[in-house]
């Protein structure tokens, strides 16, 4: 499957411009690529005005997310503010080009940020089926989280986190992409921010994709905006897992 990482800068607040930049990049990509992974919040940035900023499933974002799907013929992945039945949720989407919806919900809030005070967190994980492979999308912080991306089984090959990541922590999103490819025996891809944002936070990057062997199959340069495309191989994984099935010894954090 070939998988394509846009890593953007983004304009603060406003959904036009920012939708106007991915539709550009999906010119570019037409024809070249099968899934089209954006950061995350891809149409605002990382902003708590949620009340202000939240759509539905019905709404505009969504709406033309799924015609470009369509039309491109290609999956859509990120994240944007949605509103849901009088909540607000931080909401990972995977749009395919057949007309399928698949949505998660942040479940670890970010804390120092205050997420949780204008946003609610989710409560299930989502797998995603698509052209033979399983997905799993999380966002951001849930990188700390080990046992909430656990792959039990083998129930998931490619997980995703689309984050706006701030340059401090580099180091740490870094050594945690390749963690959890390492730990879950799958592949990983991060796809992170450039740029500034309206609450004077910087983001360097650092988006990539890592082999479940926790090597870097590709990556985006350093603060600047960037789409890569890789090909993965499900066969190669699969063989991997057989010749070296260490998920069969995985603890499955059940109470005792």
């Amino acid at each position: 499957m070939r998988i394509s990482v846009l890593q953007t800068d983004m304009a603060w607040e406003d959904k036009r411009k920012n939708l106007q930049h991915l539709r550009n990049r999906l010119e570019e990509l037409r024809g070249k690529t099968d899934l089209v992974i954006a950061p995350e919040m891809f149409s605002t940035g990382f902003t708590m005005n949620s009340r202000e900023l939240a759509e539905p499933a019905s709404g505009n974002t969504m709406t033309t997310l799924r015609d470009w799907a369509a039309a491109y013929q290609m999956a859509l992945a990120g994240s944007y503010i949605a509103s849901d039945q009088g909540y607000y949720y931080n909401r990972a989407f995977f749009l395919t080009p057949d007309g399928e919806t698949f949505y998660y919900d942040k479940r670890h809030l970010f804390r120092m940020g205050n997420e949780a005070a204008c946003f609610s967190a989710g409560k299930n994980r989502v797998i995603v089926p698509y052209r033979g492979w399983n997905i799993c999308m999380l966002v951001c912080y849930e990188i700390r989280f080990p046992v909430w991306s656990r792959n039990v089984d083998n129930g998931y090959d490619l997980l995703i986190y689309v984050a706006n990541w701030p340059s401090p922590r580099r180091h740490v999103w870094d050594t945690l992409l390749a963690a959890r490819a390492i730990e879950n025996m799958s592949y990983v891809c991060g796809v992170n921010r450039v740029g500034t944002d309206g609450n004077k936070l910087s983001y360097n990057g650092g988006s990539a994709i890592y082999s479940p062997k926790g090597e870097v199959i590709a990556a985006a340069p350093d603060n600047e905006e960037n789409a890569f495309t890789a090909e993965l191989s499900l066969d190669e994984l699969k063989n991997f897992r057989k010749k070296f099935p260490v998920w069969m010894d995985a603890d499955r954090f059940e109470m005792f």
